[in-house]
């Protein structure tokens, strides 16, 4: 494998330095991106009995923003419970922003080494060509090993670069369609926390105005 690699030539370094960032990312995104890490079971109703008990200090809203990304966002809703539908929506809507964004993190580079993986390639193949017309033009066609070897470099970056850029492609579509699926779920987390929230803000005003007819 090693004598396959150096066979590649030099236009082999920087597809090699892609796949251990690829890699590297994978791994960082499937640890990150775990499914209890992210929507940790039984959280949002959890919280919701926080909401409705009115345990609500700032430890425990504290500890429910460092848990985890869903944890963020409904702690976000609970800091600003005691305003207006509206404050509170758009105060979950900014953080879910902020949130989506650390999810996404890394994912625009693993999608950027899945396309310039096969430019790589090609970038290899085009100087394995030149290099061996180079050597036809000064030995001429006596030696047919100096071809086989321009033709072996050329095909070698080729399967290389395809080699990094599909997986890489593959599996940044993934994380992106896994990172939409949490997006849904904690949108409907937090629809049900601003519901919880604001469930009796109605009643306020037709007391009021109950209580003016009375008085009138």
């Amino acid at each position: 494998m090693l004598d396959i690699l150096l066979a590649g030539g030099w236009a082999m370094v920087p597809i090699l330095i892609c796949s251990a960032v690829a890699l590297a990312i994978v791994l960082e995104r499937c640890w990150t991106l775990r499914r209890k890490a992210v929507l940790p079971p039984g959280l949002g109703e959890e919280v919701r009995a926080w909401a409705r008990r009115g345990q609500l200090d700032p430890a425990h809203l504290q500890a429910l923003a460092e848990g985890s990304p869903l944890g963020q966002l409904l702690a976000a809703a609970l800091s600003v419970r005691n305003r207006p539908r509206e404050e509170i929506k758009e105060r979950i809507e900014d953080t879910g922003r902020h949130v989506v964004h650390r999810m996404e993190r890394y994912l625009t580079t693993l999608g950027t080494i899945a396309l310039i993986g096969p430019l790589l390639g090609l970038l290899g193949t085009v100087i394995g060509l030149i290099r061996m017309f180079m050597q036809v033009m000064a030995g001429g066609m006596a030696d047919p090993t100096r071809m086989a070897g321009g033709i072996g470099e050329a095909l070698i970056c080729t399967a290389s670069g395809l080699v990094v850029a599909i997986p890489a492609y593959v599996l940044h579509r993934y994380f992106r369609a896994k990172v939409d699926g949490y997006c849904v779920e904690m949108e409907q987390q937090a629809t049900l926390l601003l519901d919880e929230l604001t469930a009796a803000a109605p009643a306020a005003p037709r007391s009021r105005r109950a209580a003016g007819q009375e008085a009138g």
